[in-house]
């Protein structure tokens, strides 16, 4: 990666991204046990349609009772406690480009605002991971001195969604491909850590890397 692309600081910050179902939550989590704190944009994203939340506000209106999520409780729920059925929502975003579009412009931002906080309060930390799964599609990677990409074979990355999700092979392909491809953003990575072989076998490649 380009240093005019990178963060030019004093502070080690890991940007560590790949494709959906690579490996990044398990990496993340093992340099979370190594010490570095990890700041994680998948929780700022669900964070940012949390019942209330202006984005979630916004979702609603946007797709009405598509997305509601079903209430426990028999009682009327307005808008400030209306949860998102992120399934639901997530099923209208892939099969639809433009959707899907519409929800990255509203909620990058807001997951980009609430990274760069969260950096701030870490600031006197000498190095730190961002796990950040659309990290080039959202041009994030000017919050990074670094870039690690989580790589494994289509293969593998299909059937591990499939699994993971209960998704079809056609629905799991769908959202694969909604992603840049691995290979793209392999080339523009620092590192690539492969995950393709036995659970845990890139934890050596993480540690050499640190």
């Amino acid at each position: 990666m380009s240093g005019v692309d990178s963060w030019q600081g004093l502070q080690r910050r890991i940007g560590l991204t790949g494709g959906i179902a690579s490996g990044k939550s398990s990496v993340g989590s093992y340099l979370l046990s190594q010490g570095l704190p990890v700041l994680d944009a998948d929780f700022y994203a669900r964070e940012a349609l949390a019942p209330g939340s202006k984005a979630a506000e916004t979702v609603l209106q946007r797709f009405g009772f598509l997305v509601h999520a079903p209430q426990k409780s028999r009682t009327k729920v307005d808008a400030t406690s209306q949860q998102i059925d992120r399934q639901a929502l997530s099923q209208i975003v892939f099969n639809d480009a433009i959707e899907r579009l519409w929800l990255e412009q509203l909620i990058h931002p807001i997951v980009k605002e609430r990274l760069e906080q969260e950096i701030e309060l870490h600031s006197k930390a000498s190095a730190l991971a961002l796990v950040i799964p659309l990290l080039f599609e959202a041009g994030l990677e000017k919050l990074c001195t670094e870039v690690w990409v989580v790589s494994c074979s289509d293969k593998q990355q299909q059937e591990r969604l499939m699994a993971r999700n209960g998704l079809s092979a056609i629905e799991a392909k769908r959202r694969i491909e909604a992603q840049w491809p691995l290979e793209r953003k392999r080339e523009l990575a620092d590192h690539v850590i492969n995950n393709d072989g036995e659970p845990h076998s890139w934890q050596k490649q993480v540690l050499q890397l640190l």
